[in-house]
Formats: structure tokens, sequence, C-alpha cells
């Protein structure tokens, strides 16, 4: 069984469960709330030592006592962490989640507040030693830096979101997943092909509860059918997909089968409250 490194965002999420989202000047009283940790990077990171697979984060979470608990959670769920800024103060982006029977509302800074962690990604031996490594755009330079001496391994792009320099990183990419509000600046048309001439050779892209495209090395583009389940919770199910397809790749399944395997466990985390509500649950 391969290993997967995941790089990228780790953030402290204030989850409130409300039946609406307040107007201006509104209070609302919460059904439920929770704190744990999030992020594109460390859902998948937690994805993958659920489902078995042995996984490192590399991440930026700092010091201070909000760094203290999302590391404490990380854990617990079975992930390693190698901090490429651990002596920054009060560095961890706190994000605030609103979840309601129409969806979820997040509000976070992401990444803005960190620096550039090219040149810390560099130094730290071995940090991108995995099979499979997943990116996901936040902390660019990192990964972009782990992406390109990732010699052997297969780099799996989770695409949130279009970032400017994010075609660097591109160019190192095997296999990319998109989401469904991704674009790219000034190409509308035949996404996946446009990302694939960047450099990976195959692309999806998500759609919701629809079909997922995925467009082969041979151009060929398939559909792969999400199955119909009841849905109590969105939040983080993109971060599940992508975990749970770097989890098959490391698995030697090829992209297809892999993209196929990652529907299913999104499916089922979509079942339950939170990311990683779905976890209690396959254990």
């Amino acid at each position: 069984m391969g290993s997967v490194v995941c790089v990228g965002l780790t953030t402290l999420d204030v989850v409130q469960v409300t039946d609406r989202v307040p107007g201006p000047d509104e209070k609302l009283v919460a059904d439920d709330g929770w704190l744990a940790f999030g992020g594109p990077a460390a859902n998948a990171a937690a994805t993958c030592a659920a489902l078995g697979v042995d996984v490192r984060l590399v991440t930026a979470l700092g010091s201070g006592p909000v760094a203290d608990l999302v590391r404490a959670g990380l854990a617990a769920a079975g992930v390693e962490v190698v901090d490429l800024a651990p002596d920054v103060r009060d560095l961890l982006a706190v994000s605030s989640v609103l979840v309601n029977d129409l969806g979820r509302a997040v509000v976070s800074c992401n990444a803005q507040a960190a620096p550039d962690l090219s040149g810390p990604a560099a130094a730290v031996p071995g940090a991108g030693a995995g099979d499979v490594v997943l990116v996901d755009g936040h902390h660019l330079g990192a990964a972009t830096v782990l992406a390109g001496r990732s010699a052997g391994a297969t780099v799996l792009a989770d695409g949130g979101s279009w970032k400017p320099g994010l075609e660097d990183l591109l160019a190192r990419v095997g296999v990319a997943v998109l989401s469904a509000d991704f674009h790219v600046p000034g190409a509308d048309d035949d996404l996946l092909t446009v990302v694939a001439t960047m450099g990976p050779s195959v692309v999806a892209q998500t759609h919701g509860a629809g079909p997922v495209q995925v467009r082969t090395h041979d151009g060929t583009v398939h559909h792969v059918h999400p199955p119909q389940v009841p849905v109590t919770d969105t939040l983080g199910a993109g971060d599940v997909l992508h975990g749970a397809v770097a989890a098959a790749l490391a698995r030697d399944a090829d992209p297809l089968c892999a993209i196929t395997s990652g529907v299913d466990v999104a499916s089922r985390s979509v079942q339950f409250r939170g990311a990683l509500g779905w976890t209690d649950a396959h254990d």
C-alpha cells in the first residue's frame, strides 16, 4: 500500500447549524455548533487516514492556542503534520461556517496571512516524499516546490478555484479534479481540455449531485454518476472526494477508478454532519 502527502491549507472551522442565513443586524440561535480543523488539504489528509492510508500533511499551523487545538485534532485523526511555519504566532486562519438545509456559507481569509513557504518546503528533507502528492493550490510556493521534486509520484490537484500562479503548479500535475466553480481566466470553452493543455493527463470536474466529467489521457470524456443519497450536510464533501481519490491512487487504482471511488466516499460523507462525521460511522 502506498502513502499520500497532502500539501496546502489548514484552518480552524467554527461551524454553526442554522435554519437560514441571518439578515442584516439579525441574531440567530444555532441548532448546533462545533469547532474542528478544516481546510482542503487537512480534510483530505484526514480522509486518507480514515481509509487506512499512511498520510502526511504539509501545511502552516504556526504557534498559539488555535494552532495547538488544530494540531491535537489532526493527531487524533491519525495525520502526521509537517508545519512549515511553526514559530509564526497566530498564523492559522479561522473559518466561519454556516450550515443549513440549503447548503453552507463559508467566510475565511484562507492562507492570505501566511508568508511564502517555498523556502521552508525546500529545506525540509523528505517533506513531499509519497506515492501520491495532493496539492490544493493554497501555500502555492510550497506546493509547487514539493510537486516539482516528487519524482515517480502521482501529483493530484484539488482545483477549488483559480489562483494567480496556478499554471506553474498545474504543469507538474498528473491528475486534476476541479470544482464546479473552477474557471481559467480568459478561457470559457471546454474547460477540461484547457486545463489538460497545462499539464494534467487526466482532468475531472464535479457538478454537485450531477455526474462528474472525467477527461482521460486520450481525450475521451467519461461520466461518473454519484449514487443518489439523502443529504444532511455538504460541508467538506469536495475535500473528502479529493482525499478518497488520493487514497485510491495510492492503492494503485487507475485515475478513472480512483475518481469513481472518491465519488462514492464523498456521497457517503454528505449523509453526516460535518466534513468528517462519516468517519465515525466508517470506524
